[in-house]
C-alpha cells in the first residue's frame, strides 16, 4: 500500500495532540508575573511534551521518508504508536497540575516508555517489510539509541518515586539525544 493515507492520518493526529495540550493550558488570574508562578510546572511539562511530540512527529517522518510502502501490520503497528502518543496530553496536564508528584511523574515515564515501545515496533515491522537489505535495515541498524531510551525510562519509572528531579532529568537527557533528526535515516536517502 502506498504511505501517503498513514502520513496524512498522522500528521493530523499528531496537531491534535499538541492542540489538545495547549488547550489545557488555563489563562492564569492577574496581570503581574506574580501570576504565573502557580503555572511555572504546568508550562514546563507543556514544553517538555511539545518537545517529544516534534520528536516523535520529526522521526516519524523520516522513517516514513525512507519507506517506500506499508503493510496492514505497519498501519496497525503505526496506530499503536498514535495511542500512546495520545495519552501524552493527559499524562502533562496531570504532571503540570500536581506540581510534579511521584505518581504524575512516573505515568508520563510509563507512557513515554510504551509511545518508545510502539515507535520501536513500528520500525521493526517496516524494516521486515522493506527487507534487511534496505536502506531503512541499513539506516536503522541495531537502534542502541532506541534501546537507550527504553532503559533510561524504565529507570526514570522508579527513580520518580525516590526522587522526581532525577527521573526528570533522564527524561529531559532522553529528549536531548532524540532532538536532532536521526541522521541515519538521512544519509542513507539518494
Amino acid at each position: 500500500m502506498a504511505k501517503g493515507r498513514l502520513e496524512a492520518f498522522s500528521d493530523g493526529v499528531i496537531a491534535i495532540i499538541i492542540t489538545i495540550m495547549v488547550l489545557e493550558l488555563k489563562v492564569p488570574h492577574g496581570d503581574n508575573l506574580a501570576a504565573l508562578q502557580p503555572l511555572i510546572p504546568v508550562l514546563l511539562s507543556y514544553l517538555l511534551s511539545f518537545i517529544y511530540v516534534g520528536i516523535y512527529w520529526n522521526n516519524h517522518h523520516h522513517l516514513l521518508h525512507a519507506s517506500s510502502k506499508v503493510s496492514g501490520t505497519a498501519l496497525w503497528a503505526n496506530l499503536h504508536l498514535l495511542f500512546w502518543l495520545s495519552l501524552v496530553p493527559f499524562a502533562t496536564g496531570w504532571m503540570g497540575e500536581n506540581h510534579w508528584g511521584p505518581l504524575p511523574v512516573a505515568l508520563y515515564g510509563f507512557i513515554l516508555l510504551m509511545a518508545g515501545l510502539a515507535y520501536y515496533l513500528l520500525a521493526r515491522v517496516l524494516v521486515n517489510q522493506h527487507g534487511p537489505d534496505s536502506s531503512l535495515a541499513k539506516a536503522l541498524g541495531r537502534d542502541v539509541k532506541g534501546l537507550i531510551s527504553i532503559i533510561a525510562y524504565l529507570l526514570a519509572i522508579a527513580l520518580a518515586f525516590v526522587h522526581v528531579a532525577l527521573a526528570l532529568a533522564l527524561y529531559l537527557a532522553v529528549a536531548a539525544m532524540w532532538l536532532l533528526p536521526d541522521r541515519r535515516i538521512e544519509r542513507q536517502l539518494p
